[in-house]
């Protein structure tokens, strides 16, 4: 499929969802994070033991190229800052947000909206806690949804691999319903 896909974070978020778009067909991503792999990602992110210490950025494309290596990824190993987010993302037609902090997704996404050439932004709120059938999307506007619980923060609950990885999920069903013209009912 030929949308150009950016992915803002590849931890939790955005590594289940860049998983989930591969194995859809999906094959033009631009990813972008500045994090190291940790060992308490393992629980909930698309990398293994022995990639402890590895960039997430260069981990995530060499792992999604183990699916397919016909894919076309880009990457930014960069902290993402208001300078730098447009040129990045630049290019991409749809945005997945899979940012960690409350002002780090608040600073990306008034950068990137009004993006030239942005036709749908997705993003994430409430990925924490172990109860994954609170887990909904709402449609902000005609180009922003957002999925998750809308309740639970990481900073006040566990975060676990079946919330995370359920919120990823509908995160890319998102993309690719909106790639496909099909979200309608969604409000």
């Amino acid at each position: 499929m030929s949308k150009k896909i950016g992915i803002a974070g590849c931890g939790g978020i955005g590594s289940n969802v860049a998983l989930n778009l591969v194995r859809r067909g999906y094959t033009d991503f631009v990813l972008a994070d500045f994090d190291k792999i940790e060992e308490s990602n393992l629980n909930r992110q698309f990398f293994f033991k022995d990639q402890i210490g590895s960039s997430k950025v260069m981990t995530l494309k060499a792992n999604l190229l183990r699916i397919n290596p016909e894919l076309n990824i880009e990457t930014h190993d960069v902290r993402l800052e208001p300078g730098n987010i447009r040129e990045i993302f630049g290019g991409c037609e749809i945005i997945v947000e899979g940012l960690d902090q409350r002002e780090t997704k608040s600073m990306f996404f008034e950068n990137i909206m009004g993006l030239h050439g942005l036709a749908a932004y997705v993003g994430a709120s409430g990925i924490a806690g172990n109860n994954p059938e609170l887990v909904s999307i709402k449609r902000l506007n005609a180009k922003c949804y957002i999925c998750g619980d809308f309740v639970s923060d990481i900073e006040d609950y566990e975060v676990t691999s079946a919330k995370v990885v359920t919120v990823a999920a509908f995160m890319a069903s998102v993309v690719d319903r909106f790639c496909v013209g099909g979200l309608d009912g969604v409000v």
